[in-house]
């Protein structure tokens, strides 16, 4: 059964949060960050945005757990949509400015499993590191 395409790029976002066992304030507060600015979003209820991480929790808790959320979440993406799946990803995993391997894990099954070539990772990793970067 596929994921409407909010739906599938708010659970990459919370596997991604989830990957270390810590979703941490500054993640939620980005995953709603993202929700509420990227143009991608504009049509979707944001009140939503807890049931939805909510039910991709559940689903982590299932028989196939985190490949069976990608690989639902795969198949509910349009192609054109899987480099702004993994930038939303990425940037959950980045606003801490901290990278642990659980994340850097989680975004190289993403990564996989959307079929994305190296040069628009690098490009969606540097890019979310520019916007990041403080003056100290």
């Amino acid at each position: 059964m596929s994921l409407p395409p909010h739906e599938a790029l708010i659970y990459l976002m919370v596997i991604t949060s989830a990957s270390d066992r810590d979703m941490t304030d500054v993640e939620l507060a980005r995953i709603g960050d993202v929700v509420r600015s990227w143009p991608v979003f504009e049509d979707f209820d944001h009140d939503r945005v807890v049931g939805v991480a909510q039910d991709c929790q559940k689903m982590l808790h299932e028989k196939y757990g985190l490949e069976g959320v990608l690989a639902r979440v795969a198949e509910s993406l349009p192609e054109r949509l899987h480099d702004t799946a993994y930038a939303a990803a990425f940037e959950v995993a980045a606003v801490d400015l901290e990278m642990r391997m659980e994340e850097v894990r989680v975004l190289q099954l993403i990564r996989r499993q959307l079929d994305l070539d190296t040069l628009t990772v690098a490009a969606i990793a540097r890019a979310a590191k520019a916007r990041l970067r403080t003056l100290t």
